[in-house]
């Protein structure tokens, strides 16, 4: 049987929105595979302070995590934890700037719904987080960007449970879904 391409939800927003913990409970809750983001566990190897020398290197292991996932046989969901719009993002806010290549990928790759977390839950320090200050900024360069790709997303606020319902309502709506799939 012939491989259909799955339907690809994307988690994204700024650092500490809860994309992680989100999107790893759709995906146990669908019992889909999920891709993890490749630039946090890139930043965790290799220990320092990421330069403009690392965006290239960040946006070519996120392509490829996304292109080792699970290909399913039947339609199917694949929860994404950031794509390439978080690294086209996060160059241009640090740098000043993004590789046309990736601005050029990220549009032509762009999930088939995005999931916009807000900035309405606490900042925690990690090893690789920033600050929380420019949050609210970065949310909303998020968003504008969204919108420039034309890209359809639903933001997602509120606690755990608000955010987990608005997920999957958001899913519901778009893929005609189940939502206990």
């Amino acid at each position: 049987m012939e491989a259909i391409d799955a339907t690809h939800v994307c988690l994204i927003g700024p650092e500490c929105t809860g994309k992680t913990t989100l999107a790893e409970r759709l995906a146990d809750h669908f019992g889909v595979a999920w891709v993890a983001e490749f630039a946090r566990e890139y930043a965790l190897r290799v220990g320092r302070l990421l330069t403009v020398d690392d965006v290239e290197p960040i946006a070519r292991g996120q392509m490829a995590l996304e292109d080792a996932a699970p290909q399913p046989t039947t339609p199917s969901l694949t929860i994404l934890d950031t794509d390439l719009t978080s690294t086209v993002v996060y160059a241009t806010h640090y740098y000043g700037t993004c590789p046309e290549w990736i601005e050029t990928a990220a549009r032509a790759r762009k999930a088939d719904l995005y999931l916009l977390t807000d900035v309405d839950v606490p900042w925690t320090i990690d090893d690789v987080r920033d600050s929380a200050a420019p949050r609210e900024t970065l949310h909303r360069v998020f968003a504008t960007t969204l919108a420039t790709y034309g890209a359809d997303f639903v933001a997602i606020r509120g606690d755990r449970e608000t955010r987990f319902a608005a997920a999957l309502a958001a899913i519901a709506a778009r893929f005609h879904v189940q939502r206990g799939y």
